[in-house]
């Protein structure tokens, strides 16, 4: 359902107190989801994350990092990196240097939705 505002993030964060719903989705529906949207304000801060993003959905994303505070009603599509199973975690100084193909590899997508 097409809100008057929806989010694109990088993980499925509590933007302000409330009551949240997240559940994984596959990736027609997410692409569904975002073309039934009216106006989409995008989140994603790294490169790699917006070059990747942009290739799965066909997209012209630019960087955006920003602070956002979800209202009741408002959803968001979590575009989050989901490292594989014995991987150490990245150091931050490495932060924005993953490849993209690492990226398109290893995701996951997801509604969060903010009920109150």
């Amino acid at each position: 359902m097409p809100q008057d505002r929806s989010f694109i993030l990088n993980s499925a964060v509590v933007t302000s107190p409330g009551l949240y719903r997240y559940q994984l989705i596959p990736r027609p529906e997410a692409k569904a989801w975002l073309e039934a949207q009216r106006f989409v304000v995008n989140t994603l801060g790294y490169a790699e994350t917006v070059t990747a993003f942009n290739t799965l959905f066909d997209t012209l994303l630019e960087r955006n990092r920003i602070n956002i505070v979800m209202k009741p009603g408002e959803e968001a599509l979590v575009f989050r990196l989901v490292f594989p199973e014995g991987t150490v975690r990245l150091p931050v100084d490495e932060k924005g240097n993953i490849d993209v193909q690492f990226v398109l590899d290893h995701h996951e997508l997801g509604l969060l939705i903010k009920y109150e």
